[in-house]
């Protein structure tokens, strides 16, 4: 049998979803023929590496891959990176080198590696494109200044329930759209778990009734379970400790709380349960501080019976509930944050001073200069990438 998310992979730019700014970039950047090299990233599952197999098949190039845990020091690298970027495509096109999860190559062990690569995407007759999950980790740092950082985000639950849909049209497998929709939202974002869970589900007789045996992935619907049951009930009794139940971390618990409470609750009941949850907090900061961990329990009972009889009637909507964007945006601070580091570091070594001096003192005025179009040569001598040049014009 075919396995699905191979058989359904993107054939052309038109079928890759939720990434168009990541595909417009890298179809420019291969059609310009230009030296260089790309680094995509992002989660897994949000289609860097099938992005470039559709490209090539819609711009006739071939694709040669390596697979970074294959070649994780420099004289691998040299030897089976370097040699096929110096050579002619045996079909006699354009060739893509792609080098799949180079986080692969940063160990304390492959000391070597990633300096490898940066003389190689120098020197190379071909464009390279890399993967990683995260490109602003320190360990990356150098390979930043030959490859342009391009992200590849988390996909919309809604696209991948209608890519899902269009597979069980294709595949005449039987679903409600109720459980594809759970299905879509449990995947976090990750069209490729989705897909190998709908396949996984029809295997038997192409119906699928329940996400009960997908066991370890079925947290979604769990923790659907026990909000269901504490927004909608007023009774402590039948709501405390409720997320004991839950395969997940009480502290995940806590942010599916945070970010839901607003759609269930309003007015002075909306305040009595935040209430609750900053008494939890309180707790939480205690056991940080002193190790109290006989404290959980009392995090357990405000996060569930205390905010279940914080109300005084349930509301009557359905709400579909929706995991916390919190470390999302904590995320993304996070490689907002490196291109500001970058930079400052990048100018106190022209100015020979200290990083945190150079973004306090000078960053704003060089921020100021690229505002107002005043760059001319100051990118190309602090040697600024495409992705921090534009921070500096925002």
């Amino acid at each position: 049998m075919e396995i699905w998310t191979k058989k359904y992979q993107p054939k052309s730019s038109g079928e890759i979803i939720g990434q168009g700014l990541a595909v417009s970039k890298i179809k420019s950047f291969i059609e310009s023929n230009k030296k260089g090299a790309l680094l995509l990233y992002g989660p897994s599952g949000t289609g860097k590496s099938c992005c470039i197999y559709a490209l090539a098949e819609e711009l006739n190039c071939e694709v040669i891959e390596v697979n970074s845990s294959d070649v994780r020091n420099k004289d691998a690298i040299a030897r089976v990176v370097g040699g096929t970027s110096l050579q002619a495509s045996l079909f006699m096109k354009k060739k893509i080198i792609l080098i799949d999860e180079v986080d692969g190559v940063s160990g304390v062990k492959d000391r070597g590696g990633i300096s490898e690569l940066v003389s190689i995407i120098k020197n190379s007759y071909w464009p390279i494109i890399l993967t990683s999950n995260d490109a602003y980790s320190d360990k990356l740092k150098a390979l930043r200044k030959v490859a342009a950082p391009v992200e590849f985000s988390f996909l919309d639950a809604s696209d991948i329930f209608f890519r899902l849909k269009n597979i069980c049209e294709r595949e005449n497998v039987s679903c409600e759209d109720d459980l594809l929709k759970r299905l879509s939202w449990q995947s976090g974002g990750d069209l490729r778990s989705a897909i190998t869970d709908l396949q996984n589900l029809a295997v038997v007789d192409n119906t699928v009734t329940s996400l009960d045996s997908l066991g370890g992935r079925m947290q979604r619907g769990k923790i659907d379970d026990a909000l269901r049951l504490i927004f909608k009930s007023t009774s402590a009794v039948n709501t405390l400790n409720k997320f004991d139940d839950v395969d997940m971390s009480l502290d995940d618990c806590f942010l599916w709380v945070d970010e839901n409470l607003p759609r269930e609750y309003s007015g002075h009941d909306l305040a009595n349960a935040y209430e609750c949850l900053s008494r939890a907090d309180v707790f939480k900061g205690r056991i940080r501080r002193w190790q109290h961990w006989r404290f959980l329990v009392y995090i357990s009972a405000l996060l569930t019976a205390g905010v279940a009889v914080s109300k005084i009637e349930k509301n009557p909507k359905v709400i579909e509930y929706r995991r916390s964007l919190r470390i999302l945006s904590l995320w993304q601070a996070k490689i907002r944050n490196a291109k500001r580091k970058s930079i400052s570091e990048k100018v106190a070594a022209k100015m020979h001073c200290s990083s945190k001096r150079a973004f306090a003192d000078i960053v704003p005025y060089v921020k100021l200069i690229f505002q107002n179009g005043g760059e001319n040569n100051l990118a190309q001598e602090l040697d600024l990438n495409d992705e921090e040049i534009e921070w500096l014009r925002v």
